[in-house]
């Protein structure tokens, strides 16, 4: 069986790390983003991967190559304009076989495909929609199933007015207003499809279009499936989820390879790392780090190929990319720091700022309240005081 994978947004909530590399290949632990999910897939058996790229797509191509360090066969196509989730895939129509998956490239999840494929084919669906279950069903569009999970609705972002008294009904099997119990979800697309080829039918040519607002309303009553999960799944399209979703990966709340490579302790250090100051799991240290004496890293860090951290400075709930310099005396929590950045002593980086690749920052600076300073940045010492 084949997948698609959607990759051709500019991933602009995610800069200033998305300024300098595209989303599919920023790095995410300890490999590129996009390698988790061609990983996931490649669990359940899928071995033919097409990439729909737009943005940058050269620079995809150039880190994940043919697929062949994966066990898969990969191959691109750009889009010559934007066109949607649906025309992307249509523009894909002719390499593609009588039945396949379709993935948004944004989501960390560990799905069980192979159960949600062996749904599609008992049920004999033309589109089957992976759902998982959201705490706050307010910030999305819902998906309403029948007992037999058959689509019923698509609910548009419900208030809480709306919503208010439905877990009453969940539990105690009743009726809400004129509603029967099984018409209330909390269950969102997760953003993995498995589609029968036939679907492209309903798909115009060379345009724009969604295939959440135009195609999937037209296949209710008509072969659309839902197939809910509780399985993991995070868009990490923002520097918060970014954070949260390297976290969970160290953590081992989300099923990946880097699991194996934490061991029993939740601790990856790769065989040159010079730790004279103190590292606490789970954390992840990758080649050429040093440590300074007096320096405290973790817990939930990681540490990119050669970074340096500076005696007595501090390094919690952190992304370090490679090459990154960190001066004495820094605290650095609930950040994010790209490559090739210089941080001078005394230096405090928090509360969700982010650094893009190749930033200065002098001594004495703070920088907090989720500030992004973008790429090549220099600033002079004691020049940001965001406290």
């Amino acid at each position: 069986m084949q997948a698609v994978i959607l990759v051709g947004g500019e991933g602009t909530r995610l800069r200033p790390l998305t300024s300098t590399i595209p989303k599919p290949v920023v790095p995410l632990v300890d490999r590129p983003f996009i390698a988790f999910m061609i990983e996931w897939l490649r669990r359940h058996g899928i071995e033919d991967v097409i990439m729909s790229c737009g943005f940058l797509a050269t620079s995809v191509r150039n880190v994940l190559g043919d697929g062949s360090a994966f066990g898969i066969r990969l191959r691109f196509v750009e889009e010559p304009d934007p066109r949607g989730t649906a025309g992307a895939l249509k523009f894909a129509e002719s390499m593609l076989d009588e039945r396949f998956l379709l993935l948004n490239g944004d989501v960390l999840t560990d799905i069980d495909l192979t159960a949600q494929i062996a749904q599609h084919e008992r049920t004999g669906a033309r589109a089957t929609l992976a759902l998982v279950g959201v705490e706050d069903p307010t910030a999305y569009g819902l998906v309403r199933l029948t007992p037999e999970h058959a689509v019923e609705e698509f609910v548009e972002k419900p208030s809480s007015d709306q919503l208010e008294g439905a877990g009453d009904a969940w539990t105690a099997g009743r009726a809400v207003g004129e509603r029967p119990l099984h018409t209330y979800t909390n269950l969102i697309s997760a953003g993995a499809y498995v589609l029968e080829r036939d679907v492209l039918d309903l798909v115009p040519a060379e345009r724009n279009v969604s295939i959440e607002r135009e195609v999937w309303p037209r296949l209710i009553g008509s072969g659309l499936y839902g197939f809910p999960s509780e399985s993991y799944w995070l868009d990490i399209g923002t520097p918060e989820r970014y954070l949260k979703g390297t976290f969970d990966i160290i953590e081992g709340n989300v099923h990946t390879a880097v699991r194996e490579r934490l061991g029993g302790d939740f601790m990856a250090l790769a065989p040159d790392v010079q730790v004279e100051g103190r590292a606490i799991p789970p954390a992840v240290l990758d080649s050429g780090v040093r440590v300074a004496a007096g320096a405290h890293v973790g817990s939930l860090v990681v540490l990119g190929q050669g970074v340096t951290v500076g005696a007595g400075s501090t390094v919690e709930r952190a992304v370090i990319m490679n090459g990154t310099e960190i001066g004495q005396g820094c605290t650095l929590r609930d950040c994010i720091v790209a490559a090739g950045c210089r941080i001078g002593e005394g230096t405090q980086i928090t509360d969700g700022a982010v650094l893009g690749e190749g930033v200065t920052i002098g001594a004495h600076n703070i920088v907090s309240r989720g500030a992004r300073i973008f790429p090549g940045v220099t600033l002079p010492d004691g020049a940001l005081r965001f406290s």
